[in-house]
């Protein structure tokens, strides 16, 4: 399953730093069919200690974890939505992308200027996303221009498609996301067509600097506004160090752990990322395991145990008979797979069972 994460911001705000960390954690592309050569793009595991756990329980030749996409979009400026600085390959390659990871400065530092000449994080998110929310603007805008001939030979969809166009144009003349938009079901499948970029889901990744200024640390109003920004919008945000997790992106286990230390930087702001960004496409985990390899496969939350089959080999769904199901941790605390079935812990499950973030399966087809 190939799921990508655009990385946009405004210039000097640690962008390209942060997309040269997460390289570092890029996976092998033999074992992903969706891997790249684009040097913009990185595949990068996804940190999970079960997957390991489970791989020193069955004693594997091979682990191979769970992965996501994350692309370097093109700098943003304002007036990108008008074709300014490289707005329109900006506009084309985040269309690409299935959510938006928007870097955003929060540290002041006078040997690093700032397009806008301050460091106001707020004003910063809101020139992004009214650049994305005209560039929607004008899809919508355009749409609706053309649709009329389709409403005219009586295409069904062309009216449910109008109706929720025209609700989409209110939000986005009022200068907010599209995804704020209430569209019932059938509006939703026709407003898919567009990949209007304000639909994707958001994280905010909030850059610091390390002995630096931070606004988190300040707590000023600059901060306050910030939060209370994510609040009053129900937004996702990570904090992340980019410059120390560049220099760190070379060092493994203890020496890394000891120089994080050594740098005063507690957490490691990637790996938060990484985690944020799986949950914010809507991704979860399942593992097989045994002497060969153990793996963490992705796939969508809610997803039924046939269609989980499919992220092993396409055939899975239509040739599915059962799965037996254990969870990862109730087969690590019995020691072996003879004990969990013994114990009644192994569970055979049909087509209509929902898989579950961190099931340990072995489908039978």
């Amino acid at each position: 399953m190939s799921l990508s994460i655009g990385i946009v911001g405004l210039p000097n705000v640690g962008k390209s730093t942060l997309f040269n960390a997460l390289t570092r954690k890029a996976v092998a592309c033999e074992n992903y069919p969706f891997c790249t050569i684009d040097p913009s793009v990185g595949v990068v595991a996804v940190p999970d200690d079960r997957l390991w756990k489970l791989s020193t329980f069955s004693k594997s030749a091979k682990t191979i974890p769970a992965a996501v996409e994350f692309v370097d979009i093109a700098g943003l400026v304002k007036g990108a939505s008008e074709g300014e600085g490289l707005g329109n390959k900006f506009l084309t390659n985040i269309r690409e992308t299935d959510a938006i990871a928007e870097v955003v400065r929060i540290f002041e530092d006078t040997n690093i200027i700032h397009v806008s000449n301050k460091v106001e994080p707020l004003s910063d998110i809101e020139t992004i996303n009214l650049e994305l929310v005209l560039a929607d603007l004008q899809t919508v805008t355009k749409r609706l221009q053309n649709i009329g001939s389709d409403i005219k030979k009586g295409v069904k969809t062309a009216v449910i498609e109008n109706g929720a166009l025209e609700k989409l144009k209110v939000t986005l003349e009022a200068g907010k996301l599209a995804s704020s938009t209430i569209l019932d079901e059938k509006e939703q499948v026709e407003v898919k067509k567009l990949t209007l970029i304000t639909m994707k889901p958001i994280l905010y990744v909030l850059n610091k600097k390390a002995g630096g200024k931070n606004l988190d640390e300040l707590k000023d109003e600059r901060w306050e506004k910030l939060i209370n920004f994510f609040k009053e919008t129900n937004s996702k945000y990570v904090i992340v160090d980019a410059g120390i997790e560049q220099e760190l992106k070379d060092f493994e286990g203890k020496d890394k752990t000891e120089m994080r230390e050594g740098l005063g930087v507690k957490d490691d702001g990637v790996n938060d990322l990484i985690k944020a960004g799986y949950d914010l496409l809507g991704l979860m985990t399942y593992f097989t395991t045994g002497e060969d390899e153990t793996r963490a496969w992705t796939i969508k939350k809610g997803w039924t145990a046939p269609e989980a089959g499919t992220a092993i080999h396409g055939d899975f769904k239509e040739k599915f008979v059962r799965a037996e199901v254990i969870a990862w941790d109730k087969l690590l605390e019995v020691g072996s797979y003879g004990n969990a079935r013994e114990k009644g812990l192994v569970r055979t499950e049909g087509k209509e069972y929902i898989v579950k973030d961190g099931d340990v399966i072995e489908f039978k087809i």
